[in-house]
């Protein structure tokens, strides 16, 4: 996908030094930004060339044309794909569960990424994801159309929502402000341990059923297993979560899901707010809890 962005100058940025408006409203770093200037057409006004030391008026026309980059291909392979958000920038879908978002020496063809890349398979497409959910975590994904668009939304503040099952009754809000590394006898599972990467995780009990607890969880971090690590620390693991300590009798994969996403679009400037629905094995198992 072509890395083509354009910006009109709005009456507030009138009279501005091109420089100053290329890297405050278009967000370019300055080592983007001396590409540009080396890379022929690479920032126009009005369809001509645009220098950094240029005066910029109300309603110009910004072009920039991002220069090409080398990636790893990623196989188009046709699949269906519950999108959410798009726009010239962003592409926002839900992910279904046990499927991983990138592909692996052990999902080439079944990924997230696959799907995408057929989605936009008639045009150079590079996958950026934003965000990031384990395979068997469910809801909602984040993919920058650019790379630039990618480099800005690492910024950006995004507000992330997840719905979780667990095992016990929390009848109170609160906080798990625990540090998390990786497990010494483990390539894969975490713990709450002094010397690993910090780790923060807000949780608000919305619904309770049978002797478990639906949550409403955001993150301040992004470890690896936070909320199965850290929820499992304070002695409530979620359910189907057998790796930190859940019963997968009722469901055959840890119940989370990325239900709500909110952010301020970087270039448009907008409240963006997205929900995504409970997958249906979240819904049945709440449904039979909820009749004990």
């Amino acid at each position: 996908m072509a890395d083509y962005l354009k910006f009109i100058v709005t009456s507030e940025y009138d009279g501005m030094n091109a420089g100053r408006y290329l890297r405050v409203v278009c967000s370019l770093s300055s080592r983007t930004l001396s590409k540009l200037k080396r890379t022929e057409g690479g920032l126009k006004v009005n369809g001509d060339l645009l220098r950094s030391i240029d005066i910029v008026h109300s309603g110009d026309i910004i072009e920039i044309n991002l220069p090409a980059e080398k990636s790893e291909t990623v196989t188009p392979v046709e699949g269906d794909l519950d999108v959410l958000y798009e726009d010239n920038f962003l592409l926002i879908v839900n992910k279904p569960p046990f499927m991983p978002v990138h592909p692996v020496k052990v999902h080439q063809t079944d990924t997230l990424a696959n799907r995408i890349a057929y989605r936009y398979k008639e045009k150079e497409f590079v996958f950026r994801a934003v965000n990031r959910l384990d395979s068997n975590t469910s809801g909602i994904v984040i993919i920058s159309k650019d790379r630039h668009t990618a480099s800005v939304m690492q910024t950006t503040d995004i507000i992330k929502h997840y719905t979780a099952l667990c095992h016990g009754i929390i009848l109170e809000k609160g906080t798990v402000d625990a540090p998390i590394s990786l497990r010494k006898d483990s390539k894969i599972v975490r713990c709450v341990d002094s010397s690993g990467q910090n780790a923060v995780t807000h949780y608000n009990p919305i619904d309770h059923m049978d002797n478990a607890t639906m949550l409403d969880i955001v993150l301040e971090t992004g470890r690896t297993h936070q909320i199965r690590c850290h929820m499992s620390h304070i002695g409530y693991p979620l359910f189907g979560d057998d790796l930190y300590g859940g019963s997968r009798e009722h469901i055959n994969r840890q119940a989370l899901h990325c239900h709500q996403i909110n952010f301020i679009h970087p270039f448009k400037n907008e409240n963006i707010c997205i929900s995504a629905p409970l997958p249906d094995d979240m819904q049945s198992l709440i449904n039979l809890l909820k009749t004990g």
